[in-house]
């Protein structure tokens, strides 16, 4: 039965029976009035399908096959596309039968930007006459830092009773003023130094100096727990990564994408920084990424959803909210010529006199004209896309500048103009929520504090009461680029929240509709800064709080995915959706009553698949007649489901979904 037909149908109310049973597993029926006996508005709102919240839950940049590249489904008859069940490794982390399969190259000089590197000057490398360039520590702190000021800041917090007298300071901080992670919790930030320089072979790595390719993290001196070598992850960088041409076409690979040049790209673009950290894996078959992973045996797994575009994390919330890119304006919403000096040249320097200079950006800046071919690096993408066999717009408008690496937003926290990109009239799902009387909110962690510090001009944060403020991630804040929501203070009070309200409103059941959550910049999961274990803590504590509150818990989707792969190295198909892209695959995590099993879900997504969720639960319409949630669901063959007939197109997820039969009773805990 179609869902859309079937949620206009009948109206999922409170009266509708949803059974479930929180002690038992078995049905529990939820009166209107439990919980307290108020009307829930929410859950009182016409849907689609039983789901009357949505609860999106984003970390910072890990790729599908660096977290989950050796799980196993648990679902009956499952199968997955991950380096085990490719060969490409064993469940023992080591090289499989099929290790070829994740081949890197280096290629030689050229004259030009690059799209699809030519074969001809593509060298595989080896452990001799090429060897892949190897892991570093990047800048992953060696261990006790600096004192930071009321000990945050974005360096992880090495500190203890030892080490800073202001430890009871600090554990008050983040047990007061960041509910992301409690008290006890604590020392997860301040373990885990790599107790080696920053930049130099990280010897931590079983192998390190002789690997050829993908690698586990995981070892005597290294696993989860650690932190770990960061890597670049700009636009023109991860287009040359992912080393698209059609020369390389297959029937099972249409699009001829190989990725297969991502140490050499982080090698030519980053000097010694990264190096072969895009290789390196968690082990979920030896117990690494333990609390993921009972997601995924417990509920549904995508193993076909891609970060919707190259490079880093500001355009990818981005298109999590409005399925576009945001171009460059004249503050008043009017596309403008930016400063010469800010557009991108991603020709190789003319003297490349080393390795390390062979690909080095003449301008590696945040701007592009995308519809002007002569502007460099352009036409090589451009080509591209008209080579495809189906149509693609490359969505660049004539005289429109894109941003597409990040840049701090036009909006302070508190609605104040930054100095840095011009305010965006660009419209978002949050316009189309507003329309339809929907609730909303963005719950970033610190952003409060960032606020209150804003209004009283601390640079840098100097009161305690607004310290955790300085954590507070702005890039990853879409809205506050958006003139819509931080020009109106009503909007900004609607809407731009904390992780302490996110809490709230589950414990209240005033939590709106639809809530994207954030994390700061310590427990967002992000290399170097961060580890995957504190974004792990992020999401068990949240979703303890939800599994407080049946009634919330019997109606509500939680997504958990990511903003980007980070440049870590994927070898999943990849379907080029426009200029922009589509990017490498990242974990979607589906939690509900109605996704439970084990599940890995096939169909092709990304970031925009969430909007069109939320758009066909609530009976809306796409955000513009150019945003990407304008693609139809993809069709595809049981014989390869994951490469679309139809392509370019997104899935709306409601096929990860069973609306059709009664629904289990989620268990988020460990």
């Amino acid at each position: 039965m179609n869902l859309l037909n079937l949620g206009r149908r009948q109206n999922w109310q409170l009266t509708t029976t949803l059974c479930t049973s929180v002690l038992t597993g078995s049905l529990l029926c939820i009166a209107p009035a439990a919980m307290g006996g108020a009307v829930d508005s929410v859950a009182a709102v016409n849907t689609a399908t039983p789901i009357k919240r949505v609860i999106i839950l984003v970390g910072e940049n890990r790729g599908f096959d660096h977290t989950f590249a050796t799980y196993t489904p648990k679902g009956q008859g499952q199968t997955i596309s991950n380096l085990l069940s490719k060969g490409i490794v064993n469940a023992d982390g080591s090289p499989g039968p099929n290790y070829s399969l994740a081949q890197q190259y280096s290629v030689a000089p050229q004259p030009t930007y690059y799209f699809g590197a030519p074969n001809i000057a593509k060298t595989p490398y080896n452990n001799s006459s090429n060897p892949m360039p190897q892991p570093t520590t990047g800048g992953a702190p060696s261990g006790p830092n600096a004192f930071y000021p009321y000990g945050v800041g974005y360096s992880a917090p090495f500190y203890g009773p030892d080490q800073d007298s202001n430890w009871n300071l600090e554990a008050q901080l983040v047990s007061s003023e960041d509910p992301d992670i409690k008290a006890s919790q604590f020392n997860l930030l301040s373990e885990g130094a790599t107790n080696l320089p920053q930049g130099v072979l990280d010897t931590r790595i079983p192998g390190a100096g002789s690997l050829s390719g993908p690698f586990p993290l995981q070892g005597p001196n290294i696993s989860e727990h650690d932190y770990a070598g960061d890597m670049t992850h700009r636009f023109f960088q991860a287009a040359q990564q992912q080393d698209c041409s059609m020369e390389n076409a297959t029937a099972a690979n249409p699009t001829g994408c190989l990725n297969d040049l991502f140490p050499f790209t982080e090698l030519a673009t980053d000097q010694t920084w990264a190096l072969g950290n895009p290789m390196g894996f968690f082990n979920m078959a030896q117990g690494q990424v333990p609390y993921f992973k009972s997601l995924a045996d417990r509920f549904t797994l995508s193993d076909n959803f891609h970060q919707s575009f190259l490079g880093g994390t500001y355009p990818n919330h981005m298109m999590l909210v409005t399925g576009d890119a945001l171009y460059w304006t004249d503050g008043k919403g009017n596309a403008t010529t930016p400063d010469p000096s800010l557009v991108a040249n991603p020709n190789p320097q003319s003297k490349p006199t080393d390795a390390f200079a062979i690909n080095n950006f003449i301008s590696d800046q945040n701007l592009v004209n995308c519809a002007d071919t002569t502007q460099p690096g352009v036409a090589p993408i451009v080509n591209y896309l008209t080579s495809l066999p189906y149509r693609v717009k490359s969505n660049c408008e004539a005289g429109h500048y894109y941003l597409m690496n990040n840049s701090n937003p036009g909006y302070n926290a508190n609605g104040t103009l930054s100095g840095s990109v011009p305010p965006s009239p660009l419209r978002s799902i949050g316009d189309e929520l507003n329309e339809h009387n929907l609730t909303w909110a963005w719950f970033g962690a610190g952003l409060k504090d960032a606020a209150a510090a804003a209004d009283l001009n601390e640079q840098p944060y100097t009161d305690p009461a607004h310290a955790w403020g300085q954590v507070y991630c702005a890039i990853c804040n879409p809205f506050q680029y958006l003139s819509s929501v931080m020009s109106d203070p009503a909007q900004r009070a609607a809407h731009m929240k904390d992780t302490r309200d996110l809490i709230t409103g589950i414990q209240t059941n005033t939590l709106p509709s639809v809530s994207f959550g954030k994390p700061d910049g310590y427990l967002d999961g992000h290399p170097q800064s961060s580890k995957i274990d504190l974004f792990e803590v992020y999401v068990q504590n949240i979703l303890a709080e939800l599994q407080k509150n049946p009634r919330m818990l019997a109606e509500t989707a939680v997504f958990i995915t990511w903003d980007e792969a980070g440049a870590e190295y994927d070898s999943g198909f990849v379907q080029p959706i426009d200029f922009f892209g589509d990017g490498s695959r990242i974990p979607l995590l589906i939690l509900s009553p109605y996704s439970a099993g084990g599940i890995v879900h096939h169909a092709y997504g990304d970031h925009v698949s969430l909007m069109k969720f939320i758009e066909r639960n609530w009976y809306m319409t796409p955000v513009t007649n150019r945003s990407r949630d304008n693609l139809p669901n993809p069709v595809s063959t049981p014989a390869n489901p994951y490469v679309p007939t139809n392509m370019p197109a997104i899935d709306d997820l409601f096929d990860a979904f069973n609306f059709n039969v009664p629904p289990t009773v989620p268990n988020y805990l460990p």
